[in-house]
């Protein structure tokens, strides 16, 4: 049969030429992958058949019927469909393995390796792979076996014993921290491995998890535990070491202060027009301010009661105190810095039409990424893929028919 296809816009930016094969699915690798594709690279989503990646089938939101997650974690990625239960469809992997840069994957450990495609097959096929894996715990010690998921990590991690506020049952972050984190962590282990392939011509597993993103968030609270073998609890918005630096209500909402040194704890006093603070036994260095938070957060609400946030923001930056309002996501993402540092953007969906998702909070002045490619079908870009590594299109046919390969698939 003939296949017609769109000709393929080549990437840019600074990892433009490398080529990754992502078979993570639902938020941490999709992360990473996503990052590694707006900076560049040539990602090619490789999903299971007939679904694909589970958050397809996220029922809520939708738009136009199409997974508004999958939607925001997987643009500018090429999408193939592949079986890979069947011996035909792991031969079609590790074709591709052979003239990749990068795989990324987060299946529980031995489940690649039981289909023959695990990282010992793969390295001798491609001894350059990088060979990127999340995964709950790690693939070594007690819990490698162990799978996992962002509110276990944030429990596991310590992370929830030290959110919300004082005497509040356990709390995870609004945001899923350690899924989002190991997909960061994954990207910055790849790029090192790259760095170190470019020296060595030599590849590498690079390991993290969902357990180390989230114990990584805890520095502050890990220093005072292993100072004091004291454990940190709950603190709400505040700090566990300065003060005042936290949420304050407003006379209309709550606006952030960092009085998070002495001088802008001179000038907050200053600002409030309380100069006596300063030398308020109470509050005169920032350990008795700590050990005397409540009182003093009593004081400042209630000058700050007397304006509104945008009026004290107004009258804090006149003065240099570090200070900004409790945003919605809603304000967030429309508020104009963020519109004039492009954190967000748009493509557009065969499916879904316009959709806008957050944007890659790095910028590059000599390798921008211009274009934004909307998030692939399933399957929309499996016979572009295989021609490119070398399939003829009898081959491609064949696969199709057997089903061990599929093009754009209705989901």
């Amino acid at each position: 049969m003939s296949h017609t296809e769109q000709p393929r816009q080549a990437p840019t930016g600074p990892l433009a030429g490398i080529c990754v094969l992502e078979l993570s699915q639902i938020m941490a690798g999709p992360t990473c992958g996503m990052m590694l594709a707006d900076m560049g690279a040539d990602v090619i989503k490789i999903e299971k058949i007939p679904k694909g990646d589970d958050s397809r089938g996220y029922q809520d939101p939708r738009i136009n019927g199409v997974s508004a997650p999958f939607l925001v974690l997987n643009r500018n990625k090429r999408g193939l469909a592949l079986d890979l239960k069947n011996p035909k469809g792991a031969d079609v992997l590790k074709r591709m393995v052979a003239r990749a840069d990068v795989l990324t994957e987060n299946y529980r450990r031995g489940t690649l390796e039981k289909l023959g495609v695990g990282y010992d097959t793969l390295k001798l096929l491609n001894p350059g792979l990088i060979y990127s894996v999340v995964s709950g715990y790690g693939r070594t010690g007690p819990l490698a076996d162990k799978g996992g998921f962002d509110l276990i990590a944030q429990g596991f991690s310590g992370l929830m014993s030290i959110t919300g506020h004082p005497g509040s049952p356990p709390a995870k972050t609004g945001n899923p921290v350690s899924d989002i984190n190991a997909g960061i962590l994954a990207c910055v282990g790849i790029l090192a491995a790259l760095v170190h392939r470019g020296k060595t011509g030599q590849g590498q597993i690079v390991d993290t998890s969902l357990m180390e993103a989230a114990m990584q968030q805890t520095y502050w609270q890990a220093a005072m535990f292993f100072a004091t073998g004291i454990s940190a609890g709950p603190g709400g918005s505040a700090h566990p070491l300065t003060a005042p630096y936290q949420a304050f209500k407003t006379a209309n909402g709550y606006l952030n202060i960092g009085g998070a040194n002495q001088a802008n704890w001179e000038r907050v006093a200053e600002t409030l027009g309380h100069p006596e603070w300063k030398t308020d036994p109470r509050f005169e260095t920032n350990t008795i301010r700590l050990a005397n938070r409540e009182q003093l957060e009593a004081l400042i609400e209630s000058e700050l009661s007397k304006k509104t946030t945008e009026e004290w923001i107004e009258i804090f930056d006149t003065t240099g105190v570090p200070a900004g309002p409790v945003h919605s996501i809603e304000q967030a993402f429309s508020h104009p810095q963020a519109i004039a540092r492009e954190m967000v953007v748009e493509s557009v969906h065969p499916k879904a039409g316009p959709v806008k998702g957050v944007g890659f909070p790095i910028k590059f002045s000599e390798q921008p990424r211009t274009a934004v490619l909307p998030a692939p079908e399933l399957g929309e870009h499996t016979v572009q893929v295989l021609r490119e590594f070398g399939f003829m299109d009898g081959e491609i046919d064949d696969l199709i028919r057997e089903r061990v390969v599929a093009q754009t698939v209705d989901n």
